[in-house]
């Protein structure tokens, strides 16, 4: 069992997002490996890293609505106050926002932080500035849920970066969101920002790494009680 664990945790599936851009690797990385070795051997890298970056692993959710799981893979690079996007319509109280970056090496399916009903999706145009910068939240193009969780109102922000140029995101509007359901992904570097209400107690730090659908962002209602979990 432990040999059949470790190949299914190695050959993790790949997100549909994935298959052209891996299919317009592997053609190129065969047309130049006609004229150059060398040049076959980099493209197949890259090949395999394109596939890499699209990987759809399996996460193990903590089914508790008292807490609110990080929606993507990365770094924490911000916990604070900030007044979320106009454009989601919450007003102009600051909220409490944590914001998850991820690298090129990260998987960049997205998940909801939170359960609840999607009442509003807005995107809106912008620059492509480094993902990692404060400002980038104001300024670059991203894409805003709002969900209506049982503990209030919790907007998840899809935010391109330097080298994103495409957000997809398959949920609705007026939609019900399971806690740690995939509702996008982003590439190919990009960061995802959770705007909660202040009854929420961040359960991170900055500079720690966190996993989508995975690690605890923050909590409500004081010290959950061990949760159930759910394998997606």
């Amino acid at each position: 069992m432990d040999l059949v664990d470790t190949i299914k945790k190695t050959l993790v599936p790949i997100h549909r997002e994935g298959y052209p851009f891996i299919a317009a690797f592997a053609a190129v990385t065969l047309f130049l490996g006609y004229f150059s070795s060398i040049l076959f051997w980099i493209c197949l890298i890259l090949t395999a890293w394109c596939v890499y970056f699209f990987r759809d692993p399996e996460r193990v959710t903590p089914v508790d609505d008292r807490l609110v799981v990080s929606p993507a893979d990365g770094i924490i690079t911000a916990v604070g106050p900030a007044v979320p996007p106009r454009e989601l319509g919450l007003g102009g109280t600051e909220m409490t926002r944590i914001s998850v970056f991820m690298d090129v090496f990260s998987c960049h399916v997205n998940r909801s932080p939170v359960r609840g009903r999607i009442t509003r999706i807005e995107h809106r145009p912008g620059q492509f500035l480094n993902a990692a910068l404060d400002k980038a939240s104001a300024d670059n193009e991203r894409n805003g849920l709002v969900i209506d969780s049982p503990n209030g109102t919790v907007a998840a922000v899809q935010i391109a970066g330097l080298v994103a140029r495409r957000i997809v995101c398959w949920a609705e509007t007026g939609g019900t969101i399971g806690i740690g359901e995939r509702f996008g992904l982003i590439r190919f570097g990009s960061r995802v920002d959770v705007f909660l209400p202040s009854t929420a107690t961040p359960r991170v730090a900055v500079g720690q790494t966190a996993v989508g659908g995975e690690t605890i962002l923050a909590e409500f209602g004081g010290i959950a009680a061990t949760p159930l979990v759910r394998v997606s």
